[in-house]
């Protein structure tokens, strides 16, 4: 390691000045330069640079697993144990989230709506379960609201909106769009927490005209809703944590290429068994029909 340092920094250092610091002899250094590399050391390279290429295309934001995964889909034959370490020596790793904040979670039951979810994040067809929710984003111009509508059947984030004012329009406009999209042919049910946008009586007015039928979460517990939170984890962990907005349009743009760019048609899932909502939603149609 000692020596692939002094090869790595000779453009910025000389070489006995190095070799002083590290407490190798000139000549050894010089002797490793003329030993061919191994058949492993090669192989080495060559998978780390893959590596290197999959989590820049990730956005810089996967682990060993899903780069393990990306190799796999390449045809590469290496275990997760080898990728782990190929990936820590080049300095590859996860973007890390936020740390939890603690306290106690739980809460009463909504007086308002039944929690008929029920935890249930698990559905067997598309269309059938939506979860709903509304978080903020920091620019310099203000605080801008985003709202999403996320299918459970497969993740996938089939409405959403953003705007500057925290009220009932953002997310009856991100719902608009996933009516829009989906055009569900049976009643949905719409999961959401107890924020005021979801008990005003527009709201209320729309699930009623669409057909939809809404579902509620216990007042001051997120786990009812894990899905959309661990949703809004994601893009502020793997995208605006990492980026100053300068304006709220900005801010819709990246949100824009996060979502409809990398999260519905790259972003692998665990529980889709690897794959991205629209790939996973693809496949499942195929099986359906038979093909």
């Amino acid at each position: 390691m000692r020596y692939a340092f002094v090869a790595d920094h000779r453009p910025l250092f000389s070489v006995r000045a190095m070799c002083r610091c590290l407490r190798i002899h000139p000549s050894g250094f010089y002797a490793w330069l003329k030993t061919p590399l191994s058949k492993r050391a090669k192989e080495d390279i060559r998978q780390t640079e893959l590596i290197r290429k999959a989590w820049q295309d990730s956005g810089k934001v996967y682990g060993y697993r899903k780069l393990h995964d990306d190799l796999l889909d390449q045809g590469e034959t290496c275990c997760p144990n080898r990728v782990a370490r190929l990936a820590g020596l080049a300095g590859i790793r996860a973007q890390i989230g936020y740390k939890r904040r603690p306290g106690q979670y739980g809460g009463k039951p909504s007086t308002v709506v039944d929690n008929t979810l029920d935890r249930q994040f698990d559905v067997e067809a598309p269309d059938r379960a939506w979860v709903t929710d509304i978080t903020y984003i920091r620019t310099l111009e203000g605080f801008a609201y985003l709202a999403v509508v996320i299918d459970l059947y497969s993740r996938r984030v089939i409405g959403w909106y953003m705007q500057s004012r925290q009220t009932t329009d953002v997310v009856l406009q991100a719902l608009l769009m996933a009516v829009w999209r989906r055009k569900p042919k049976t009643k949905v049910l719409v999961h959401s927490d107890q924020g005021s946008q979801f008990t005003s009586m527009d709201w209320a007015s729309f699930l009623k005209a669409h057909n939809l039928e809404h579902s509620m979460s216990r007042r001051g517990n997120c786990h009812d809703n894990a899905v959309a939170e661990s949703f809004f984890n994601l893009l502020k962990r793997e995208r605006i944590r990492r980026r100053t907005y300068k304006t709220r349009e900005d801010a819709r743009l990246d949100v824009f290429d996060y979502i409809e760019m990398f999260y519905n048609p790259k972003r692998k899932h665990t529980r889709n068994g690897m794959l991205s909502p629209v790939e996973f939603e693809r496949q499942q149609k195929m099986k359906t029909e038979g093909v």
